[in-house]
């Protein structure tokens, strides 16, 4: 199984940078020939299904995920969202937390992913095109329009104070 972590820390308050990592059909604007639909409706919520359809015409395979927690961040506390994988191609977890700062919030993004039909041996490059693509995405989606200098999330930087809880992603 690839597993990946990504960072990014962002000005942006922890309940706006939730709202926007949250917000499934915005992910597929960065990843390329991806659409994203939201079959059981949106606000998301514990029960949530949304599915990832890749490809091109008859060369694409749906990635459908379920949000298993749904713990926003309030009063200071971190926001969890754990997502379970199930499609026939792409299986895995994805736990999304975004936790508060004093300069606004650090997004931690931890991935397990298995796709058929890849060998275990591949897994190294798995993950470092998800954490590639997945960065990318997280990036995207934190920056902050009209910030100072453009200024939006950046990754770690020698000198960030983090405070992060490390657990293995278990449903």
């Amino acid at each position: 199984m690839a597993v990946f972590r990504i960072e990014r820390f962002s000005p942006l308050p922890a309940a706006e940078a939730w709202r926007r990592v949250t917000d499934w059909e915005r992910h597929a604007a960065q990843v390329p020939l991806t659409a994203i639909s939201v079959p059981t409706g949106l606000p998301s919520q514990l029960g949530t299904v949304f599915v990832a359809r890749t490809g091109l015409g008859p060369l694409a395979f749906d990635d459908p995920m379920e949000v298993v927690r749904w713990t926003p961040p309030a009063g200071g506390r971190a926001g969890v969202c754990q997502l379970e994988k199930r499609g026939a191609v792409v299986l895995g977890r994805a736990s999304i937390d975004v936790l508060p700062t004093e300069s606004g919030s650090h997004v931690v993004w931890v991935e397990e992913l298995r796709v058929r039909l890849v060998p275990r041996w591949g897994d190294p490059l798995l993950a470092s095109a998800g954490r590639r693509m997945f960065g990318k995405v997280l990036g995207t989606l934190l920056a902050s329009p009209g910030g100072p200098h453009g200024w939006g999330a950046h990754a770690p930087r020698r000198g960030d104070v983090t405070v992060t809880r490390l657990t293995r992603l278990s449903v």
